[in-house]
């Protein structure tokens, strides 16, 4: 019972610490997970905590524990409308880009190290897919909004390449230890059956989920439960039938997290904390896993082979499988630069070492070399690189907060609150006319809180700044009753218009009726077209938010888009207000 109390202090300890870290980790503008790692090397026994931990067997199964709930999670959290924009492009990067990267690095790994080819096509397989709990993480928590495209094409394909990652690993160990039973068929079979019965079964097993999550009634909290022992079942099931349980649970996320009803809010605040546990543990293990003193041996080698996969393979992986998606040349710049790795690597550079593949700790050394030096590079500049090569778009006018109230097994009420800012419309008026004005009947508003208390509305209430008001009222009424609670300074109003234009106008207009009001020239064919077909065209692939296209020194920015992926508006820039491309 001692040692049983030691080790869950130690576990206590442990996590307590990374959690404080984390405002350490905010200040610095290093990733989270890089701290968890860091606090785990400290633990161990090259650190003050002198941990002698080498169970790489425990080690595996944290770690794949751990990667379904992640995966689980960012399924849930992507919307299908990403897909639309996103999924040939990833998909392209979550087969060609792995292998791509892996043949590169590998050449350089065998020449570099001067081992036999096979091992060094190995460490590139271990390292050469990017991790999914890493761009998850610091997507959705570096401050940054990326453009749609940039954005859902690396996060689909995060959650999407593991399978070829684990599957070159596999065959190039056969190799190894057994290379009469390695073959192009076994390869193909492999591949085949880890994609198809990996889908199938996300597919179904989500399906599944989903309706069980709106006809079941249970306490708040089981919601979350269902979902995350669910997707375990198929994470297991879809692994037992050689199929790519990664997959599977990340498809099985996306069916469930796409057929919203009343359970939902509860699932994605439950799953938030669960995959920050599960991160959080994962590359503690990891951290404890590795002896800090090999890994300065190995230093050279490694930062050799990642500033060769940051600058050299993952580009060119990158840039040739999107050539032919009419990608912008910094949105592929933007792209290589943050293929992450994390926890992923790490987790298959465990394989060889279990199966006893000779200089297995020198790959495992190696790859969590690679692993650090991407996380403390690549993690840490991930909204730097973003305003660099401009790839992200102003943040929208949103509700400080939003609750989903569901009234039925299909009906919701949206719950948003805002709070008035020094200078807004909203000062100094009362929160019912400001609910006319920007929805009439749709919208109304349901409680006033003022120095933290619930004030009744009066006649005469008047709002002063830092009240927080919320409205009953719709997702579209969002943005228009954001911009009536925020400051909107000049000079705010003047970086907003000068990237969306200052104007906005309806993208149902004829393109030829815009051009005659504003005098530019038009091809013969773009004159009776509407905004949206004709910018279309001109970019030659689906527009998201933030896309351009100029027409003389006039340029259309698409500035908002339905669930659907249909442009809704478009702002329109004149000459002389300064761009910003």
């Amino acid at each position: 019972m001692t040692a049983l109390n030691g080790l869950f202090l130690l576990v206590g300890v442990l996590l307590f610490i990374s959690v404080l870290a984390s405002t350490v980790s905010a200040r610095l503008g290093l990733p989270l997970l890089l701290l968890f790692l860091i606090v785990g090397m400290l633990a161990g026994e090259d650190g003050p905590g002198g941990i002698r931990f080498d169970d790489f067997a425990t080690a595996t199964l944290v770690g794949h524990l751990a990667l379904a709930i992640i995966l689980l999670d960012g399924g849930l959290r992507t919307r299908i409308a990403s897909f639309r924009v996103a999924l040939w492009p990833a998909a392209v990067l979550a087969s060609w880009g792995v292998v791509g990267t892996v043949l590169t690095l590998g050449v350089f790994a065998t020449w570099l190290l001067d081992v036999d080819w096979r091992l060094g096509m190995l460490l590139a397989a271990i390292v050469g897919s990017t991790d999914a709990a890493a761009v998850f993480a610091l997507l959705r928590n570096s401050g940054v909004r990326l453009n749609e495209r940039v954005k859902a094409t690396l996060e689909i394909e995060s959650g999407a390449n593991d399978p070829m990652a684990i599957l070159l690993v596999t065959v190039l160990v056969e190799m190894l230890l057994m290379p009469e039973q390695a073959g192009v068929g076994r390869f193909l079979l492999l591949l085949t059956s880890q994609l198809t019965i990996g889908a199938a079964l996300g597919v179904a097993g989500g399906w599944v989920l989903a309706r069980m999550l709106v006809r079941l009634q249970l306490p708040e909290g089981l919601y979350a439960l269902l979902i995350v022992s669910g997707g375990l079942m198929v994470f297991a099931a879809t692994n037992l039938m050689n199929g790519s349980g990664f997959l599977a649970v990340y498809i099985a996320g996306l069916v469930v997290g796409n057929r919203r009803c009343h359970a939902t809010e509860h699932v994605l605040r439950v799953m938030d904390g669960l995959a920050w546990l599960a991160q959080a543990g994962m590359f503690l293990v990891l951290g404890l896993l590795v002896v800090p003193s090999q890994l300065l041996e190995h230093a050279p080698y490694a930062l050799a082979m990642a500033v060769f996969l940051m600058l050299v393979a993952r580009p060119l992986a990158v840039m040739t499988g999107l050539w032919a998606f009419h990608f912008k040349p910094r949105e592929v710049a933007y792209i290589s630069w943050v293929g992450l790795r994390g926890a992923v690597p790490i987790v298959l550079a465990i394989v060889p070492v279990m199966m006893g593949v000779p200089d297995s700790r020198l790959l495992f050394d190696v790859a969590f070399a690679v692993v650090l030096v991407s996380l403390l590079v690549q993690g840490a500049t991930v909204p730097v690189a973003a305003r660099w090569l401009k790839v992200e778009v102003p943040p929208s006018d949103e509700p400080i907060d939003r609750r989903e109230v569901w009234v039925g097994e299909k009906a919701s009420l949206d719950l948003l609150e805002f709070r008035v800012a020094t200078g807004s419309p909203a000062e100094g008026r009362h929160p019912d006319n400001i609910a006319a004005e920007h929805g009439g009947l749709s919208v109304r508003c349901v409680s006033l809180v003022r120095h933290g208390r619930l004030q009744a509305l009066q006649v005469d209430t008047r709002l002063a700044v830092g009240d927080s008001v919320w409205f009953a009222a719709g997702d579209e009424y969002a943005s228009a009753l954001a911009h009536a609670f925020s400051a909107g300074t000049e000079k705010e109003l003047s970086a907003h218009a000068g990237f969306f234009g200052e104007f906005i106008v309806d993208p149902l207009c004829p393109a030829g009726d815009l051009a005659q009001a504003y005098g530019f020239d038009l091809k013969a064919d773009e004159q009776v077209m509407p905004l949206r077909d004709m910018m279309r065209q001109r970019l030659g692939r689906r527009a998201v938010v933030g896309d351009r296209v100029s027409i003389g020194s006039f340029v259309l920015t698409v500035r908002d888009m339905d669930d659907r992926g249909v442009v809704t508006q478009i702002g329109l820039k004149c000459p002389g207000l300064p761009r910003i491309d």
